[in-house]
């Protein structure tokens, strides 16, 4: 039998860079990306288009 590797798939926010809300919720495969993701998101305080980047879920 095969060992099981452990969890490679994580949840992650997005926080939105203007106004620091998380808006957004996300998985992220922990192998294939080791950086920080980074998605220009619609941020509804801001009402337009932001720069969001990850953070932890606590």
């Amino acid at each position: 039998m095969a060992k099981a590797k452990g969890k490679t798939v994580e949840l992650v926010a997005l926080q939105c860079t203007e106004c620091d809300r998380r808006n957004y919720t996300t998985s992220k495969n922990k192998r294939n990306i080791q950086g920080k993701l980074e998605f220009r998101k619609y941020c509804k305080f801001d009402r337009k288009h932001t720069l969001h980047r990850e953070t932890k879920i606590k």
